[in-house]
């Protein structure tokens, strides 16, 4: 299924939503079950290829750019995650998809979390990966504040940006052996640095504690989280709460891995979700 240019194989489109125009690249197997990947901030929906590589031949894959990031609309105000879920399911009802894997990585991972509950209906299974559903730590709100500030008063992204991505996604394994994954966390240098900093104060700093709406996921809707061992952003013991949250929510954590897991490992995370889907008591 995958080419060498593999974008090659998918479609753009731009899809009204109450967060504004929500870009959507979309290939694979059009017949197949929907898996709709959504990314970590300061991320868009290209940070899922190896994701869209391995799954294209059995699902309809779906690669959201979130609200203020890639080719979606700039992002001007605070939005929390029951707007991103609402928007998803606008995005989904765009594309005539009823049901869906959601699979999302930091932010995704989060909204992973708390799509089954807000919107059952929709969710055939969700994954989690690097996430949360804690509140800031004090370190977080006030590196992500600093952050933000900075961001908001720049036109273009500034150098310290990658800097700080890096610091974020890259952790000692990719460091000392994953320099095309550290050169990829630059790619944060194309985004809009306004519209990061609104994301930054939304989905970072002013994130709620989610453990309560977890907690009335159906048990039906099954939902496996992933932690990276190096994540030094969300560690395994706050993904392991969020997890233990989600009735009937399975944890795995992958050694070698910090925040990105999703682009950083990928081998690892598709084997991962590949025996989830396979223990699902249909096909997703």
């Amino acid at each position: 299924m995958a080419t060498a240019h593999w974008l090659d194989d998918v479609t753009e489109k731009l899809i009204p939503t109450s967060l504004g125009l929500i870009n959507v690249r979309e290939g694979g197997r059009a017949d197949g079950p929907a898996m709709v990947c959504w990314p970590s901030l300061m991320m868009d929906g290209t940070m899922w290829r190896y994701q869209y590589e391995h799954f294209a031949p059995t699902h309809r894959m779906v690669l959201v750019d979130s609200p203020g990031h890639g080719r979606s609309d700039a992002l001007r105000k605070l939005i929390d995650l029951k707007d991103c879920a609402d928007a998803l399911t606008e995005v989904l009802d765009a594309l005539a998809i009823d049901r869906c894997v959601l699979v999302g990585n930091s932010w995704g991972g989060m909204l992973a979390g708390v799509f089954p509950a807000y919107h059952p209906e929709r969710t055939t299974a969700a994954v989690g990966i690097n996430c949360t559903a804690s509140l800031p730590t004090m370190f977080e709100s006030v590196w992500a504040t600093a952050l933000a500030g900075y961001l908001s008063v720049h036109a273009r992204m500034p150098e310290l940006a990658a800097r700080a991505a890096r610091a974020a996604f890259a952790g000692p394994t990719a460091e000392a052996e994953r320099p095309e994954f550290v050169e990829f966390t630059r790619s944060v240098l194309v985004n809009d640095p306004k519209s990061v900093a609104w994301a930054l104060r939304s989905i970072l700093i002013g994130r709620k504690d989610e453990h309560r709406r977890l907690a009335t996921v159906p048990s039906g809707i099954p939902v496996l989280v992933i932690a990276g061992e190096e994540d030094s952003q969300f560690p395994v013991h706050a993904v392991r709460r969020m997890a233990d949250a989600i009735p009937g929510g399975v944890l795995r954590v992958l050694p070698h891995t910090a925040h990105l897991a999703a682009r950083e490992n990928p081998d690892a995370v598709n084997a991962e979700i590949d025996a989830f889907l396979a223990a699902l008591p249909a096909a997703a």
